[in-house]
């Protein structure tokens, strides 16, 4: 059985849970005498799990707004699922950072399934590209994009219409070890 270790940020690492899911989560300040009835703000985080889900809404909260989790509440945490998650799409994902020198916007192309897919995808490239962990990445907006609006070259080149894959180095093999032959006169034809 593998050993799963969980870290800091909430993933547990070295298992299979390592998926992210999309939350939407709502929440508002403590009903007072001044403001029975709070506002309510809604937000759509990804995370491993609820509890981390949570954890970053009142990040963002009390960034955006004078609110935070000791007078404040939860009114409701539900899980989205992606509507059609047998077609692949093309996402675009809005983005801010924290690097080693400053803080820097960002704006990145994926093919995927899902939205939650698009997602955790990017927390690979900017963990691989720039060195950027879970805690110093903001998404700040996912959205489909369709084929005719798609900026960056490396996703262009996958939605072609004739898109063909070669095959360089085929070997043809036996069907059975009986039809095998130990000694051949011509050296095979990889290439076709």
């Amino acid at each position: 059985m593998a050993r799963v270790c969980v870290s800091t940020d909430g993933f547990a690492r070295g298992s299979l849970l390592e998926l992210l899911h999309e939350y939407q989560v709502i929440g508002r300040r403590l009903p007072t005498e001044q403001e029975p009835t709070p506002k309510l703000f809604r937000m759509r985080i990804f995370a491993p799990n609820v509890v981390v889900a949570k954890s970053r809404y009142w990040y963002f909260l009390s960034k955006l707004h004078k609110a935070k989790r000791a007078s404040g509440e939860i009114v409701s945490v539900n899980e989205i699922f992606e509507s059609k998650p047998l077609v692949v799409k093309n996402f675009g994902i809005w983005l801010r950072y924290d690097s080693r020198s400053g803080t820097h916007n960002m704006y990145k192309e994926y093919r995927e399934t899902s939205r939650a897919a698009a997602v955790e995808a990017c927390y690979q490239d900017m963990a691989a590209r720039h060195r950027a962990r879970f805690s110093s990445i903001q998404i700040i907006r996912v959205a489909t994009v369709k084929a005719s609006e798609v900026r960056r070259p490396y996703i262009q080149q996958l939605i072609q219409p004739k898109l063909k894959f070669p095959l360089p180095h085929r070997v043809n093999r036996p069907t059975n070890k009986a039809l095998r032959s130990l000694i051949v006169a011509q050296r095979p034809a990889t290439f076709y």
